[in-house]
């Protein structure tokens, strides 16, 4: 089941305007703009794929989401494939060109099963050849260290009141994965919406045992969005694998 904050109509609508600036879509977007066809996993409002048919691609582009409520913003846009679901659901075969998940959303398969699925999936459906791009974030930076800290402008919201976003979290790191809530404020509504995220934080051997196990070699490596080598400070462990 999607976490509250893709899933709900409102929250999800607001989702773009609170997470401006997205050096994760520049970092992809030249392997977007090249691919023939594109499977964009955990598509969210589909705004890198809005971008891409904005900036002239005239090939496949898909979206894939299992939340409603963001795939609702997502088709906005009719030129482009949306589909409501995940990995393990789709069973596409042989399609695509490249695979890319973005926004951590490779972290939300928490156990090795999950993983060893996702991975799976992808695999099928890259042609032979094809490449799958992803982030995680590196367990050695301990980003959730500082979630409690985060503090981000409110954004407009329903008939035009504040909406705020606060993030706690509730189970620290055990080894593999932490739990948090992101609660979102607004005058408009009776009470806060409190969405739950459990994420998993893989290190580069697991990373790159599973990618093998899924016949995945690692083509190129990055430890943040301006393309610099992964280190123990780096904040990003991005993959790109080739199929």
């Amino acid at each position: 089941m999607a976490d509250l904050l893709f899933a709900d109509a409102e929250l999800a609508a607001l989702y773009d305007r609170m997470n401006p600036g997205r050096d994760d879509f520049a970092f992809y977007r030249p392997m977007v703009m090249t691919a023939a066809s594109v499977l964009d996993v955990g598509c969210g409002t589909g705004a890198m794929l809005h971008e891409a048919r904005e900036a002239g691609h005239a090939g496949r582009l898909c979206g894939l989401d299992p939340a409603p409520g963001m795939l609702a913003q997502a088709r906005r846009r009719g030129d482009i494939e949306w589909v409501l679901g995940d990995l393990s659901t789709a069973a596409f075969a042989r399609e695509f060109d490249l695979v890319v998940m973005t926004g951590h959303a490779f972290q939300v398969f928490v156990t090795d099963d999950e993983i060893a699925r996702a991975l799976a999936a992808a695999r099928a459906a890259l042609r032979p050849g094809g490449r799958f791009a992803f982030e995680t974030r590196n367990p050695e930076a301990r980003a959730w260290e500082t979630w409690d800290q985060e503090e981000r402008p409110a954004v407009s919201g329903p008939e035009g009141s504040p909406v705020t976003m606060s993030r706690k979290v509730t189970r620290p790191f055990d080894g593999r994965c932490v739990s948090f809530t992101h609660t979102f404020s607004s005058p408009a509504w009776d009470a806060p919406r409190i969405s739950r995220s459990t994420l998993r934080f893989l290190g580069l051997s697991e990373l790159d045992a599973a990618l093998a196990a899924a016949g995945f070699s690692v083509e190129a490596r990055h430890g943040d969005w301006d393309g610099s080598p992964v280190t123990s400070a780096s904040p990003e462990i991005i993959t790109i694998a080739r199929a």
